[in-house]
C-alpha cells in the first residue's frame, strides 16, 4: 500500500488517496525540505499561492510519446521515480498546464502504480471549468471518453465530486 512520498526530480511531496479502479487523488506541494529542481516544477507550483484546491487533473495513457508528439502543449516525456514506482510525465518547460491547468497532465506509469485500501471513495464527476472551454472540448474528448469528465465555459476552476460511505461532497 503506498500513500505518497517525496519527488526529488521536482523538489515536491504528496500524499495520496484511493479511489477504487485504480484512480486515486494526490495532494502535491513544494517540499520545503529538499532542494529546489533546475527547472521548473510541474503543476505551475512554483507560482501557487492561496488556500489549497484542485489545480490540475491526471489522464493515464499507454502511449505518453504518441500523445506529445500529437499534443506538444502537453509538454515533454520526463522520466521520473519515488521508491519502487517509475513513470513518464510529459511537463511543459514552464512548468504550465494549457488552459490553466485545465488540460490534463499526462502520464505513463512503467511500474505497476501504487496500491490502496478501498475506503469507499469514488470520483463521480470532475467538472472542469474555463472560459476556453469550447476550444478544450474536442481535445479532452479525444483523450478519454469518460462520461464522468464535464467541460463548461466559465471561470476557471475544477470541481470533483466524491461519493463515500457518508454522502456526496464537492471540492474545488
Amino acid at each position: 500500500m503506498d500513500s505518497g512520498g517525496e519527488h526529488a526530480l521536482m523538489g515536491t511531496h504528496n500524499r495520496l488517496s484511493g479511489l477504487g479502479d485504480g484512480e486515486y487523488m494526490e495532494v502535491i506541494a513544494v517540499n520545503p525540505d529538499a532542494p529546489p529542481p533546475d527547472r521548473p516544477r510541474w503543476f505551475d507550483l512554483d507560482r501557487r499561492v492561496g488556500p489549497p484546491r484542485i489545480g490540475n487533473w491526471i489522464l493515464r495513457t499507454d502511449d505518453l510519446d504518441g500523445l506529445c508528439t500529437r499534443l506538444p502543449e502537453a509538454g515533454r516525456p520526463v522520466a521520473v521515480e519515488r521508491g519502487p514506482y517509475r513513470w513518464r510525465m510529459a511537463v511543459p518547460e514552464d512548468g504550465v498546464l494549457p488552459f490553466d491547468g485545465c488540460f490534463p497532465a499526462l502520464m505513463q506509469w512503467d511500474t505497476p502504480p501504487p496500491t490502496f485500501t478501498d475506503v469507499g471513495l469514488r470520483l463521480t464527476r470532475l467538472e472542469l471549468s474555463h472560459p476556453g472551454a469550447p476550444a478544450l472540448a474536442p481535445i479532452v474528448a479525444s483523450l478519454t471518453d469518460d462520461p464522468r469528465i464535464v467541460l463548461a465555459e466559465g471561470p476557471r476552476r475544477i470541481t470533483a465530486t466524491l461519493e463515500n460511505p457518508n454522502g456526496v461532497r464537492e471540492i474545488a
